[in-house]
């Protein structure tokens, strides 16, 4: 079988996107996942029966609904390639929208958390943008924070991780505090497209508001006087997010909209009086 005729298979028979099966057979072939160019050069290539049987492999899980990241084993996130796998969440480039917003608040020396890190993927792009600055993360799974600390340490970003349930047991304060939190409903069908993805990173109770409640309570004790408090939430949860943090005393209070102009992250800033 030649490239050009895997490639058409992978679509037309299993309905991938082309993008989804190059990116798949540069992986079955051992090739860097920006050499797609390559795969146009050599598209009359025969493919060794060895990679043949790897990509049908991967296609064909890829079809079935595992994410591509925990596929080829990584995932581009703010110009980060992080290592990724079914222990933590696949980073959507939707959260660089929390991590963009982040950025406005955090002074080239400030200090920031990323509560329920996952990947690392928020804390470590906010450490590579502002390298003087704190950078600290949480997460309750060992084996998240496993998966981050690899990704700090291969990209050599200073990053401090603690196991723990959000703020609790931490003791300093922070300019920033930033959480992409489990937001998705208990019992929500979406659930069910997502099994391939650790599940208590995905849904916080029955309207999916548990984590972020917790964090809106929590989080004034942890924060300098001015901070800010930042949340990435579903798609119809700003004006509830918006609501808890007025209730809980935030100024500042507002929304900002994903690539999608979608109201995709809320917060406040903690000014007491």
């Amino acid at each position: 079988m030649q490239i050009q005729q895997a490639l058409a298979a992978a679509c037309s028979a299993l309905g991938l996107e082309r993008l989804d099966a190059q990116l798949l057979l540069l992986h079955a072939l051992g090739r860097p996942q920006n050499d797609r160019a390559w795969l146009v050069a050599h598209d009359s290539d025969p493919l060794a029966p060895d990679a043949e049987m790897r990509y049908i492999n991967l296609t064909r899980r890829r079809a079935a609904g595992t994410p591509l990241a925990y596929l080829t084993g990584q995932r581009e996130f703010y110009g980060l390639t992080l290592q990724v796998d079914a222990r933590v969440l696949d980073p959507r480039p939707d959260t660089e929208t929390l991590v963009d917003w982040a950025l406005e608040h955090l002074a080239p020396q400030g200090s920031v958390v990323d509560l329920g890190t996952g990947s690392g993927a928020i804390a470590l792009a906010l450490k590579s943008q502002r390298p003087q600055a704190r950078v600290e993360a949480v997460d309750t799974s060992p084996e998240a924070l496993a998966v981050a600390q690899a990704n700090a340490q291969r990209l050599t970003l200073d990053v401090a991780f603690h196991a723990g349930n959000w703020l609790q047991g931490l003791q300093q304060k922070f300019d920033l505090i930033v959480s992409n939190p489990p937001y998705i409903a208990e019992g929500d069908p979406h659930l069910d497209q997502l099994g391939h993805e650790p599940q208590m990173a995905l849904s916080s109770g029955h309207d999916g508001l548990d984590a972020i409640r917790t964090i809106v309570a929590q989080a004034p004790d942890r924060l300098q006087r001015g901070g800010w408090l930042l949340l990435e939430h579903g798609w119809d949860q700003a004006q509830a997010v918006r609501a808890l943090l007025a209730q809980a005393g935030y100024t500042e209070v507002q929304s900002r909209q994903d690539l999608a102009g979608i109201e995709r992250c809320s917060g406040g800033r903690w000014m007491p009086t």
